[in-house]
């Protein structure tokens, strides 16, 4: 009985610990195009195919055009956050290239927890 118990607690252990990496804040920073990172900043469009490693990631082939609304700073300059259709998440701002920049002037702002956590069918999802 002891040796069942002693395996569920290392199942949940390694449990909270994949969940703890799979949402952690990948950058304290933000840059954005107004104060709540509502507007889009640009539109770009992919120079490559992009398979992001996890749900909080935006997929694309080459080609397609993305709607940017921020940019991570300061510890992770090379994500930007973006919108394709209805798919949201972060992509490395080398696999596109601006089309068109809709706000020039950036602020930065603190990001939040919820930043980054995944967003399935209208719920967060919690890896």
């Amino acid at each position: 009985m002891s040796r069942i118990l002693d395996q569920r607690i290392l199942l949940l252990v390694i449990s909270f610990s994949a969940s703890v990496q799979s949402t952690k804040v990948l950058s304290e920073w933000k840059k954005c195009g107004d104060p709540e990172c509502q507007k889009a900043m640009s539109r770009v469009q992919a120079t490559t195919d992009y398979l992001g490693p996890d749900c909080r990631y935006l997929n694309f082939k080459a080609g397609e055009e993305i709607m940017v609304y921020s940019k991570l700073s300061r510890e992770n300059e090379n994500l930007w956050t973006g919108s394709k259709g209805k798919d949201f998440g972060y992509f490395p701002r080398d696999a596109v290239k601006v089309e068109e920049v809709l706000i020039g002037d950036e602020v930065e702002v603190l990001t939040k927890e919820t930043d980054f956590l995944c967003l399935h069918e209208d719920k967060y999802t919690f890896e």
